[in-house]
């Protein structure tokens, strides 16, 4: 028979899962995918109420900051390319992209909020394929995809980010891109707070233990994983893929959304954002 699941995480009065407890301790793969997997799924209602009018149903909204793909084209020309988004969450950007004329499928590792996803295509009336799957292990064949795009989804979750990039690259055609934005290793040391008047260093920026929430038998129900920009620069390479830039963006003038740490006060300030931007050897 298979395993039953685990029961649901309990919630607090936000609607989030309520962390036991907080650690910075080495945790694997299998650890990290099982306690993302299993607090996103918990996460997606609370985490769309809050952020959902933001990141809206058919956009593409690569960061906090602002920075939006109709304004940046950092994929470039999608009409007629096959496009593959790792960490699709509700799935707006795929729904950009299908509407801008590309053939698009969305991956995310939670149910809770593919579930989500599929009621949106719904909704919007702009249908793109779902598929629940973790990026390490990707069920797509070699060089199917023309370009991949990852806007804040599964990278800062990953244990192995070399391994997953390595998918990334095995999955696109020669000549192909990837474009991903994750949390600036730079704001690692700070306190998770919008105030810029709490910049203070608290941690060492060359601390690469994770993040991780854990319940109350000490169990991970949340991880997230830091890595400094040359690490990031070296998973990429590493993978097989060639940087082309690394964009770092600023705030948006007049944008006045907060987004946990991330505010105009801060943003004007230190970075927020790293948009990793690489493409596959020819």
């Amino acid at each position: 028979m298979p395993p039953h699941p685990p029961p649901p995480l309990p919630l607090g009065p936000d609607g989030y899962p309520a962390p036991g407890g907080v650690a910075r301790r080495t945790t694997g793969t299998a650890e990290s995918r099982r306690a993302n997997r299993r607090w996103w799924d918990a996460a997606a209602p609370a985490y769309l109420a809050e952020h959902g009018p933001d990141l809206g149903d058919v956009d593409f909204l690569w960061c906090p900051e602002g920075l939006r793909e109709s304004e940046a084209h950092l994929l470039g020309d999608v009409r007629g390319r096959r496009v593959l988004e790792v960490g699709c969450g509700s799935a707006p950007c795929a729904r950009w992209l299908h509407r801008a004329g590309a053939e698009v499928v969305a991956l995310d590792l939670s149910a809770g909020m593919l579930a989500r996803a599929a009621g949106l295509n719904r909704s919007t009336g702009v249908p793109v394929p779902l598929v629940q799957a973790d990026v390490g292990a990707l069920p797509v064949a070699d060089a199917a995809f023309d370009l991949a795009c990852s806007a804040f989804g599964g990278l800062p979750f990953v244990a192995d980010v070399r391994a997953a990039l390595a998918e990334v690259a095995r999955v696109l055609r020669p000549g192909g891109r990837f474009v991903a934005s994750v949390n600036h290793p730079f704001r690692w040391p700070f306190p998770d707070s919008p105030d810029p008047r709490d910049l203070r260093v608290e941690s060492s920026y060359f601390d690469r233990r994770p993040y991780v929430e854990t319940d109350d038998e000490g169990t991970a129900v949340y991880v997230e994983h830091h890595r400094t920009v040359g690490d990031w620069v070296r998973a990429v390479v590493g993978a097989g893929l060639v940087l082309e830039d690394l964009v770092e963006p600023e705030w948006t003038p007049g944008r006045t959304q907060e987004w946990g740490q991330w505010s105009p006060g801060r943003g004007a300030l230190v970075p927020g954002t790293l948009v990793l931007v690489a493409g596959r050897r020819t």
